[in-house]
């Protein structure tokens, strides 16, 4: 969660474990399980758009590999944003660190965690999720944050702000069941399956809880409003009728409806459906710009702590990421086609290397940076995107290079999550 205030045609269920594709990878895991791999959703079979664009398949993984040895193994100074941090009873421990701002976030954990299970990086799969779990989730069932993690961390596990940004939850729960499905269950915390069906059941049903936090008395409740079927801001219930566009991740949703408990399965369905119908009104009709924060029925939520969350600012770069996705995977929502044409045909009319990172929905420059993370998401777009433009998106994105310095966090994971996406090496793992 990137907070500068302080800061996913109808297919069956059966679709998606019929249309796998056999993993090599292997696991030191305690209960093996099936490794599988649904490399396609029976629509686009994970869309390769580095080869689309005839770049040749060793340089493709050689790009991605190298990025990722930089982000996670490089320099610490300047290019790594992953650092070990001792170990435990249950193994090593390292988290992501946002440098620039000096905390540790759980959007970046579960980043970190999808990335790595994509690559088939299980040992820093693990060290993350260990470190998650041991200094980020409330295990205290009187916490108002119980059942979930901190958003904000210090690096010696210290939380800033206890309560959650649940996109961290999201990411969390679904590179979970990648896990599980690419290399089985283990014990203990890592017996993927289990931890993601508890985080994803608290998130659905976890009753309303008061009690006491570092910033005084506080009340929340579950991540998801049942009327709404949609992601909340916050569980804090005096900003839980509000939610983050880029927090709306239907491809995840789908992903649930086929592996996760079974009483929720329906809802997730429905979930679905809700975010796609809420890109429809969210995003602006002439230049497909999102707000930082709306209201569920799609308008700009003026946040009484940062009047500019009705604006196009750097939680809604991964909005255009979160519909493409869906679309590419499921292909349930043609207007998702629509929203990424409208988006790239804004970006581009700004001037395709030079575009700023901010706007107001309806086009109005606020800021001249023209950022790594923002070329990403626009890249994964062009999953969507039916335009000759979109090749271009994928272009810049291609020969754009590999962040570094302060803001290396939130630019490297986005950068890393593009490649991924648009080299189609980020996969739908799915638990048999």
């Amino acid at each position: 969660m990137s907070r500068l205030d302080t800061f996913f045609r109808n297919l069956p269920a059966l679709a998606c474990l019929l249309a796998v594709s056999i993993s090599n990878a292997t696991a030191a895991a305690t209960t093996k399980a099936p490794t599988a791999a649904a490399s396609n959703s029976g629509f686009n079979h994970h869309r390769n758009l580095f080869a689309e664009a005839r770049h040749p398949a060793s340089e493709v993984k050689q790009k991605v590999a190298s990025a990722f040895e930089q982000l996670f193994h490089g320099d610490p100074a300047i290019q790594s944003v992953y650092f070990f941090a001792g170990t435990n009873a249950t193994g090593a421990l390292a988290f992501i660190h946002d440098a620039g701002n000096g905390d540790v976030r759980s959007e970046g954990m579960s980043y970190g965690m999808m990335i790595a299970v994509q690559l088939d990086k299980k040992a820093e799969f693990d060290a993350l999720w260990n470190w998650a779990r041991t200094f980020m989730y409330h295990a205290d069932t009187n916490h108002p944050a119980g059942g979930f993690f901190s958003w904000s961390m210090t690096t010696n596990g210290v939380a800033n702000d206890e309560m959650p940004a649940p996109d961290g939850e999201e990411y969390f729960a679904t590179a979970l069941y990648f896990a599980a499905g690419r290399w089985g269950n283990g014990a203990g915390i890592l017996n993927y399956h289990a931890e993601a069906d508890r985080l994803l059941t608290d998130m659905r049903h976890r009753q309303t809880i008061t009690g006491d936090t570092r910033k005084g008395p506080m009340t929340a409740g579950s991540l998801f409003d049942g009327e709404h079927q949609m992601i909340r801001f916050t569980p804090d219930i005096a900003n839980w009728n509000h939610t983050d566009p880029s927090y709306h991740l239907p491809a995840f949703y789908e992903v649930w409806a086929r592996c996760g408990p079974v009483a929720d399965r329906k809802f997730w369905a429905q979930a679905a459906t809700a975010s796609r119908e809420f890109f429809q009104h969210a995003a602006s009709p002439v230049t497909g710009l999102t707000p930082e924060y709306a209201n569920f029925d799609g308008t700009p939520w003026v946040c009484p702590w940062r009047p500019r969350s009705v604006e196009f600012q750097f939680d809604a770069w991964r909005t255009a990421m979160n519909w493409s996705v869906d679309w590419a995977w499921w292909g349930k929502d043609a207007w998702e086609q629509q929203l990424s044409d409208r988006i790239q045909k804004f970006f581009a009319a700004q001037g395709l290397t030079t575009y700023g990172n901010q706007y107001t929905l309806a086009g109005r420059p606020t800021s001249a940076d023209h950022s790594t993370g923002l070329v990403a998401m626009n890249a994964v777009a062009s999953l969507a995107a039916t335009q000759p433009r979109a090749q271009e998106f994928v272009a810049a994105l291609w020969t754009a290079p590999v962040p570094a310095g302060p803001w290396r966090y939130y630019d490297g994971m986005l950068y890393l999550l593009g490649l991924l996406h648009c080299s189609g090496e980020f996969k739908i793992w799915i638990p048999r």
